[in-house]
């Protein structure tokens, strides 16, 4: 298989016309692998990331992140308790329902996030750099359609209209 050096990375050559569904989960890994890089000097995983992005966007029980988020029960507490030790959320008990903690994120955890959201631009420059502005925008309308339509996210195409 043929290979070239490109930016500290192998770039290999296919033989073979691969499928939108390979290319979606190559694509997926390396942008997993360079966000994890990007995000090592804020502390931070993209699993806890991912939280604080929803956190953000309204605190929420711990049982709509697991719904929302889609990591199994047991990892969701797990990435809780390091967020909590680090000052990044609170949880406090829901005054409606004794039973259900509220996540929400601290003063801290809005400082670290906005180091995350660095750190996700750094890696879109990297992913879409041969792609204009017209282009990044067309292609994050699709993949949040493809994610609509599969069931892996829902409102997606919603929240990027709102967005705009």
């Amino acid at each position: 298989m043929a290979t070239t050096e490109i930016t500290g990375t192998t770039k290999r050559a296919l033989g073979f016309p691969p499928t939108a569904a390979m290319l979606l989960v190559k694509v997926g890994r390396a942008a997993e692998r360079w966000f994890t890089e990007e995000l090592k000097p804020t502390g931070l995983t993209p699993k806890h990331v991912g939280v604080l992005f929803e956190v953000d966007a309204r605190p929420t029980s711990q049982q709509a992140l697991i719904d929302t988020i889609g990591v199994d029960p047991s990892k969701l507490v797990g990435i809780l308790n390091d967020l909590e030790a680090d000052g990044l959320i609170v949880r406090r008990r829901d005054p409606d329902d004794r039973r259900r903690h509220i996540v929400e994120l601290s003063k801290e955890g809005r400082s670290r996030l906005g180091a995350a959201k660095r750190a996700k631009g750094a890696v879109e420059e990297r992913l879409f750099v041969g792609l204009d502005a017209e282009q990044r925008k067309q292609l994050h309308s699709l993949l949040a359609q493809v994610a609509d339509t599969s069931g892996v996210f829902e409102g997606c195409v919603e929240l990027l209209k709102l967005s705009d």
